[in-house]
């Protein structure tokens, strides 16, 4: 039996609010469509997750790859510009999230209502010659106006924030959550998993191994020397030579340089980025589901030293961070990069804070 006009309005109606949801005050008056309703038939149980900034250079690959995610029921993509055509693009994917697309300051509300994860890559990238803390003017004011609308609307959602420079964005995340009085510091993570993934490359590399068995504790910050890899820590247990140990650590520290030069003016390390930070947030999805054991290194508020911020290894569980892990044991090498970091660490810190204390 062939479908009537109304059924066939319905379906199309349907199928647009997914790609590009309007506000209450645009719905077609007898469509019968809500926001609660507008689900694809079949559509998956999971969890809700928003990225903002989704039409950029990570946010397009971190988009299609969240959509590959099956922990994934309902997948928001926000950005200020062509939000419109990722969503309409990632929509097609025949994978168990629906997709809904949102675009520009006054969607974001709608955007962030209900999530449960929010992902934050938005801001500009590196360019040729810039340091992270030059982006810090432009993202810094990204990021604070994001996370007022994460405060006002999902104050509960577990925050992922790649954003650069990392050492600056979370502590200005944490004071505007801190004054809007929402502030949790479990639920707030800076991304520094593509460290981590780096040293894990660049040792299977030196060492010939599979990169499924390898793990490189990475701790203290994202930028620079505030990155520092523990290599007497690899796990498996590893031996390295000094000069071995000097040249990890130097393109470890370095590998986002690598690529921006490598790439000549035309971006930064978005496919990388995107694939550790779908990494990151597979994890964060599985300790919201209850998995145990899950942990993973990342940027959180710490007493792990006396910065009030550190990126180490963090246990993962339904309400986000449950265990900030110590640094272990460390030899005489990182002790003197710890000292290193932690006073670069210190002023970006500082600097976050500043910006929304000013």
């Amino acid at each position: 039996m062939q479908p009537n006009n109304s059924q066939v309005n319905q379906r199309i109606a349907t199928i647009s609010a997914h790609l590009n949801p309007p506000n209450d005050s645009q719905m077609v008056g007898n469509s019968g469509l809500g926001r609660a309703n507008c689900r694809a038939k079949g559509g998956s149980a999971g969890f809700k997750v928003a990225i903002l900034g989704a039409a950029g250079g990570i946010g397009q690959p971190l988009a299609m790859l969240m959509k590959m995610n099956p922990l994934v029921s309902v997948l928001h993509l926000y950005d200020v510009v062509n939000a419109p055509g990722v969503t309409a693009d990632i929509s097609h994917m025949d994978t168990g999230a629906v997709v809904r697309g949102f675009l520009g300051q006054q969607q974001l509300e709608e955007a962030l209502t209900g999530m449960d994860l929010v992902i934050i890559p938005a801001g500009v990238p590196r360019k040729p010659g810039m340091t992270r803390d030059d982006l810090f003017n432009i993202n810094a004011g990204i990021v604070k106006t994001l996370c007022e609308g994460i405060a006002r609307c999902c104050p509960k959602a577990i925050v992922n924030l790649i954003s650069n420079p990392v050492n600056s964005t979370v502590p200005i995340a944490a004071e505007v959550f801190k004054k809007a009085g929402t502030f949790d510091p479990n639920r707030l993570l800076g991304v520094t998993m593509l460290d981590v993934v780096r040293a894990n490359t660049f040792v299977v590399e030196l060492l010939g191994l599979d990169p499924r068995e390898v793990d490189v504790p990475v701790v203290g910050g994202h930028a620079g020397v505030t990155i520092l890899p523990l290599l007497s820590q690899v796990n498996p247990p590893c031996s390295f030579t000094q000069k071995e140990i000097d040249y990890l650590t130097d393109r470890i520290q370095n590998g986002g340089t690598e690529v921006v030069e490598a790439k000549a003016g035309a971006g930064s390390a978005t496919l990388s980025m995107a694939y550790a930070a779908v990494k990151f947030a597979d994890a964060c999805l599985r300790g919201l589901r209850g998995d145990a054991g899950v942990v993973e290194c990342a940027f959180v508020a710490s007493h792990v030293t006396e910065l009030p911020f550190f990126a180490s290894k963090v246990r993962l569980g339904r309400f986000g961070v449950e265990e900030v892990y110590p640094l272990g044991p460390l030899n005489e090498y990182e002790r003197v990069g710890l000292e290193k970091a932690k006073k670069e660490l210190a002023a970006s810190i500082r600097k976050g804070v500043s910006f929304v204390r000013k």
